[in-house]
């Protein structure tokens, strides 16, 4: 694993907002999901194996790029 990856830094602004890790490689899949309850905070790391992070739902979202606000589910 390569300890210099980055981390993102998600913060649920609402319940069950869901953190989704998907693989690398030819075929895109999910490999690791967690739900988040308003105020909980997840540090997700990019590896050799997780090449995207969806969040799906209201959170805030902070990487050394910047950061953004999800939107919620409507």
């Amino acid at each position: 694993m390569n300890t210099n990856s980055d981390f993102v830094v998600i913060k649920a602004l609402e319940d069950g907002v869901n953190v989704i890790g998907l693989t690398r490689g030819a075929d895109t899949r999910f490999h690791h999901s967690e739900k988040l309850d308003k105020g909980e905070v997840l540090i997700a790391q990019f590896t050799e194996h997780t090449s995207a992070i969806k969040v799906r739902g209201k959170a805030y979202i902070q990487t050394r790029h910047g950061s953004i606000e999800s939107e919620g589910k409507k």
